[in-house]
């Protein structure tokens, strides 16, 4: 795969890289580039994470090596959305089932290598230099950098403020050329581009891919049942979700239905050289097919694709890829009752 071709599988779907001639640089140099994505252990993942597990997978066919960081710390730092004494058992269940959803979409994992925080954010190295930031950065600084993740409150935990120092030194000490993350990440990741060469190392080239729409229109979140569908819910759970989902005729603002379709579905569809099949009585159409996005927005723009005949063909899609998630965690309830308890 040419340079060219490199680039544009690491761009696809993206929102921002800063910057663009830098990773053209990198592609260039290195034949096997290195880049991350670290993922707080807090709220169960949902469908959502489809968006960057796949952007790892255009990574990995890039010639990258991809390391996913299960950031246990960084669970507890954010307001103690994740207990200390549940760390360890988020741990289990983040790697559980984001292995479970790598399978579902078929990533070759032989160059991609999972990594604990406090595997290495521990190192007497690591937290010299956490402290050399920590000398350098301002309260307002660092509240700004982490202002779009951490949850702050009229009375903030110092634990916050930390946050976006760590992610910070993640990069450097995970010795990635690029920090791949949803968009949210933006204000974090131009911290770490303005820190890193304060204590002497290099700036990453930062990868973000847009946020998606919840099924309830805003943010999909993990704390808000409503706006997301978790990895294990039933098909009938799944289909009543969709069903009631946010897609209004025509209108894509904040239609998670449709963002779920172009940045998860078609790039399955297209890497597959599939097509999205669309069911429904003759008398509304027949039956319809789509071999890429644009072609599909389009007739849901034009009134010609309506929102009930779109959410059916989305649930029997997001059931087809949530099947071996269940399959693989059946038997693993004690699993997940003892990371997430009532």
């Amino acid at each position: 795969m040419d340079i060219e071709k490199r680039f544009d599988l690491i761009k696809r779907n993206t929102e921002e890289i800063i910057s663009e001639s830098e990773l053209k640089d990198l592609l260039k140099k290195k034949k096997h580039p290195s880049a991350y994505i670290g993922l707080a252990i807090t709220g169960r993942p949902h469908i959502g994470y489809f968006i960057p597990m796949l952007k790892v997978s255009d990574f990995l066919k890039a010639g990258f090596r991809f390391k996913i960081l299960f950031a246990d710390i960084h669970g507890h730092l954010d307001d103690q959305k994740t207990p200390f004494e549940l760390l360890d058992k988020r741990m289990k269940y983040y790697i559980e089932v984001i292995s479970g959803m790598l399978d579902s979409i078929g990533v070759d994992k032989s160059k991609l290598e999972f990594v604990k925080g406090r595997d290495f954010e521990l190192d007497p190295k690591y937290t010299l230099d956490m402290y050399k930031l920590s000398a350098l950065s301002t309260f307002s600084r660092c509240k700004r950098a982490a202002s779009e993740v951490v949850r702050f409150r009229d009375e903030s935990k110092l634990s916050g403020f930390i946050y976006p120092i760590l992610q910070t030194l993640d990069e450097e000490y995970l010795n990635v050329d690029v920090q791949y993350g949803g968009h949210d990440q933006r204000k974090i990741l131009m911290f770490a581009r303005e820190s890193l060469p304060k204590i002497g190392y290099r700036p990453r080239v930062e990868v973000m891919t847009p946020m998606l729409p919840g099924l309830s229109g805003g943010k999909m979140s993990s704390s808000e049942n409503k706006s997301k569908i978790d990895l294990l819910d039933s098909e009938k759970d799944v289909e009543k979700k969709i069903s009631s989902a946010y897609c209004p005729a025509g209108s894509e603002e904040e239609n998670g239905v449709l963002a779920f379709i172009k940045h998860v579905i078609m790039v399955i569809k297209t890497d597959k050289k599939e097509e999205f099949k669309i069911e429904r009585p003759e008398k509304f159409g027949g039956n319809v097919s789509y071999s890429d996005y644009q072609s599909l927005h389009d007739d849901f723009m034009n009134n010609k694709l309506h929102p009930m005949d779109l959410k059916k063909a989305l649930s029997r899609e997001v059931n087809i890829l949530l099947e071996p998630i269940r399959k693989k965690l059946k038997n693993k309830t004690n699993m997940v009752k003892e990371a997430y308890p009532e």
